[in-house]
């Protein structure tokens, strides 16, 4: 006869099987601009991870979304006034499964990225400050747009591997997690899914985006240059980036654009 369970082995029982579940077996040694420390993931910190992909996934199907743009709190950006440090979309129909995640995360650390697609489960195991999630739905039109070019797989071309954290907005030398996002966006919803980077830049500021500035002074910039191989300024103007004034795509910036063009997007804050 097999022993019960106890209470604690019952928990993690239930954490794998939500793992199983959520968590598309794509593993890899990158994060959203973070480095990669090698260290367990205790069960409290993958039941949370769980839990918080099951309500987004929940969210997602009752949203009668085909394609959504979501975001985290990977770490706290309070003193910049931001809340949400980087953005995804997800996707219903991934032919590798029902609402896997299409991002760029930075490997390590390092000066590069990579385009990735997992489970929504792996999306909330990343290190998160708090265990909340922003869900941006587009309007039927610019959803059906973003699914046409994931599924072509057009978003890969706007990809640049030169990994930036800080990466100014409208320069093509390097590029962020979030600037990858909108760049495909614009390129998708501007029917042209063809577009260069720089196309979809010039597009961008045509319709009025208009990205978040963050006051970094020369000391903070000079350590994260020296110290950081994800951090670079030499692509933001000479004047701005001496005056300390750092222009760079981010979640924020990027919800209020979609929501200011597009009368139909809908917003869900989903928390434990």
């Amino acid at each position: 006869m097999t022993p019960r369970l106890t209470g604690r082995l019952r928990a993690l029982a239930r954490t794998v099987a939500l793992a199983a579940a959520f968590a598309y077996a794509q593993q890899a040694p990158a994060h959203a601009g973070t480095n990669c420390e090698p260290k367990p993931l205790d069960p409290a910190t993958i039941r949370q991870g769980m839990d918080i992909a099951a309500k987004v996934y929940h969210t997602l199907d009752t949203s009668d979304a085909e394609v959504a743009l979501i975001a985290r709190v990977g770490q706290d950006l309070g003193k910049y006034g931001l809340r949400y440090s980087h953005m995804a979309y997800v996707w219903r129909d991934h032919p590798k499964g029902r609402w896997l995640v299409v991002h760029e995360l930075n490997q390590c650390g390092t000066a590069q990225s990579t385009l990735f697609d997992e489970g929504l489960g792996n999306f909330f195991l990343d290190d998160m400050f708090a265990y909340e999630a922003l869900v941006v739905v587009p309007g039927k039109d610019e959803q059906r747009k973003l699914a046409q070019m994931l599924a072509a797989r057009s978003g890969l071309h706007m990809h640049e591997p030169r990994y930036n954290m800080l990466a100014y907005a409208f320069a093509t030398q390097y590029q962020n997690s979030n600037q990858w996002v909108l760049e495909t966006y614009a390129a998708a919803v501007s029917d042209k899914p063809d577009s260069t980077r720089a196309q979809a830049q010039a597009w961008l500021k045509w319709a009025g985006y208009a990205p978040v500035t963050v006051q970094i002074d020369a000391p903070t910039r000079l350590g994260a240059r020296m110290f950081k191989a994800n951090v670079a300024f030499d692509d933001h103007p000479f004047g701005r980036r001496m005056a300390g004034q750092i222009d760079t795509m981010t979640v924020e910036s990027i919800r209020r654009f979609i929501h200011a063009r597009d009368p139909a997007a809908r917003d869900f804050i989903v928390n434990l």
